[in-house]
């Protein structure tokens, strides 16, 4: 018998120690708050895997905070960052220390990842753009970016720094990480789908699956 678990049937187990394991999980607040302090950008971020795509985001890079609320509503993640950075450099460390902080949250709010999925896929379609993302929550960074981008600038933002955002979430995320575009000619909408796609993976990823049982990896860790 499980220690403090009292059975209506001694004879008949309702619930093996992993059922309670992963019913606590389910019903165990999956949040996080992330601070990061340096010359560069102090930076507060707070997320909640189980909410409704709520965000509250402010950047000062006004394409990036449209990336993050498209991130955020797509993935059911409520997410609200706070961040000031020497944007009068650039957008780099203001996005790379954001990715930073994303993906350390995803990893505290996650814990154990009992009961999770692991693995989440989208391939997704904006206008003429065809863009796939793929993840796998192993506990190992790994990031392969296979995306062109027609143009350098949109406003303000440097197209550039999609790529450093993401590759800083896998980093600090420990989370495999595949990223294709098929096609696409349009930079915004490119961006926009990979943001959307990788939303969308989040969530299949970091969902409880009912019918998991403990850690989803033969080792027994992820």
């Amino acid at each position: 018998m499980i220690p403090g678990v009292i059975l209506a049937n001694p004879q008949e187990s309702l619930r093996s120690s992993w059922g309670l394991r992963i019913a606590n999980c389910m019903t165990a607040p999956r949040t996080a708050t992330i601070k990061r302090d340096t010359a560069e950008t102090r930076i507060t971020l707070t997320l909640n895997l189980d909410g409704t795509g709520v965000s509250k985001l402010a950047t000062g890079v006004g394409f990036f905070d449209h990336m993050l609320t498209l991130l955020s509503k797509h993935s059911m993640i409520d997410l609200d960052v706070n961040a000031v950075g020497d944007l009068h450099v650039d957008a780099h460390h203001t996005v790379e220390d954001v990715g930073i902080c994303f993906g350390k949250a995803l990893v505290h709010a996650l814990g154990d990842k009992a009961g999770i999925r692991r693995y989440g896929s989208m391939t997704l379609p904006m206008d003429e753009t065809l863009v796939t993302s793929a993840l796998d929550l192993s506990g190992r960074a790994f990031c392969v970016w296979n995306v062109e981008l027609p143009t350098e600038m949109l406003g303000t933002f440097n197209t550039s720094l999609a790529e450093e955002f993401w590759r800083a979430v896998a980093g600090a995320g420990l989370m495999n990480l595949h990223l294709i575009c098929h096609h696409g000619k349009n930079s915004h909408h490119i961006i926009e789908a990979i943001f959307k796609a990788t939303a969308r993976a989040l969530r299949q990823a970091v969902e409880h699956d009912p019918r998991g049982g403990g850690i989803p990896s033969t080792k027994g860790v992820l």
